[in-house]
């Protein structure tokens, strides 16, 4: 998808984050800031959460889009504007809208999370399921667009979007003035590029790190070839940063103000989200848990104090199961074993009486005995096990093999 305007757009400065924030008094939350012992800890100073995941529609997205809409001329609000998203723009859209009296309809894919559409709906949008990827519900809103005249609002690709969306940095700066490291995760690039704006104009000495999925990293190829470059078929499940090509507007901003980008892991990026449910007691999306995922990742590149931004927490409840057992999984504190036993009365309960031997708590049993790979006697079990760590599973490992069983790889 080619998101280049006809007409350079005006550059993003101070005073429009500062006029968005004047704009923004009472209809978006100033987020709390919470510390954290334990990044606090492993970082070796202080950290601190800035929990967007608690702003109105579950993310920071409804600041960029009330300025963008809130500055439409007249005859383009009775147009009603039109906005392509997954989730948490078109809820940012939506509400939006509806506070300020405009009509709004948003493409969302058919694939997407039942609460979002639910969500979106009931902030007052009207709904359109289109295409099964993004980029496809992004073509039939711009289609929409120019059929209809409604205005569409981009996600991040637009000056007043980015002011909005710098109005996190100015909070950060209020509420932590000793800060010397932020870090925030990076999709197209609107967030970042309207902190980094807000910041480095007050605070120059400021390190901004922006974090992008390893499998949905545009930026890192786009800095490198020195504008934006596509990349094809992103795959992360932080559908929150997972965008194909950085936009024209934040790429420019991005690449003079942020200090670095880096990636992270599915595997990092579900522990970040698995730590902050447990020790901060904050239900954040994965995308939003990103910048968590740096900090553990490689906890000593970041002086401190350091405020990682928590950008949104609508994650589905179904992503969020999965995710937490693969967080569970990368710890060693969940192990899935499969193995063959003979298959006759008592054998089950045998083997759950050496794994009860060894502390290991049975989740789920799966038990199979009509398969060709089995002789006549086996039977194939397996097992989902909740476990301490790496070294309990090794011994739990260790224990059937002891006791005769074999297990599956």
């Amino acid at each position: 998808m080619n998101y280049r305007k006809a007409a350079p757009l005006p550059p993003v400065t101070l005073d429009d984050v500062r006029g968005a924030q004047k704009m923004l008094t009472g209809v978006a939350r100033v987020t709390a800031m919470e510390g954290s012992r334990y990044l606090t800890q492993l970082v070796g100073a202080p950290v601190h959460l800035k929990c967007e995941n608690l702003q109105r529609t579950g993310s920071f997205k409804l600041r960029g889009a009330y300025v963008r809409i809130a500055g439409l001329l007249p005859e383009e609000r009775a147009a009603g504007v039109v906005a392509a998203s997954a989730g948490n723009h078109a809820q940012g859209v939506a509400l939006a809208s509806s506070l300020l009296g405009v009509h709004s309809t948003v493409f969302m894919p058919k694939g997407a999370p039942l609460p979002k559409i639910s969500a979106t709906r009931d902030y007052g949008a009207e709904v359109r399921l289109h295409g099964h990827v993004v980029d496809e519900t992004l073509a039939a809103a711009q289609e929409y667009a120019a059929e209809t005249g409604a205005v569409f609002i981009h996600p991040f690709d637009h000056p007043d979007v980015i002011a909005g969306q710098g109005t996190v940095g100015l909070e950060i700066l209020e509420q932590c003035p000793e800060v010397r490291t932020i870090v925030v995760g990076i999709g197209g690039g609107g967030l970042a590029a309207g902190i980094a704006v807000a910041v480095k104009a007050l605070r120059p000495d400021v390190r901004i790190v922006g974090v992008q999925a390893a499998g949905s990293a545009a930026y890192p190829p786009s800095l490198a070839a020195g504008r934006p470059v596509s990349i094809e078929n992103p795959v992360t499940m932080a559908d929150g940063i997972k965008v194909g090509r950085p936009g024209d507007v934040p790429f420019a901003i991005v690449g003079d103000l942020v200090d670095e980008v880096r990636t992270v892991s599915e595997d990092e990026l579900s522990a970040a989200l698995l730590l902050c449910l447990e020790r901060a007691k904050l239900v954040v999306e994965p995308a939003g848990a990103s910048p968590v995922a740096a900090l553990l990742s490689d906890p000593g590149a970041f002086e401190g104090p350091v405020v990682a931004v928590l950008s949104g927490g609508n994650v589905d409840p179904v992503l969020m199961q999965r995710v937490l057992r693969h967080g569970m999984a990368a710890q060693g504190r969940y192990l899935a074993v499969r193995l063959r036993l003979t298959d006759r009365p008592g054998a089950l309960a045998t083997l759950l009486g050496v794994l009860s031997v060894v502390d290991a708590n049975v989740l789920d049993v799966s038990h199979v005995r009509t398969d060709p790979r089995l002789g006549l006697t086996e039977a194939e079990v397996e097992l989902h096990l909740e476990t301490k760590g790496p070294a309990h599973c090794t011994e739990v490992g260790e224990a059937l093999r002891q006791a005769g069983y074999l297990v599956i790889d």
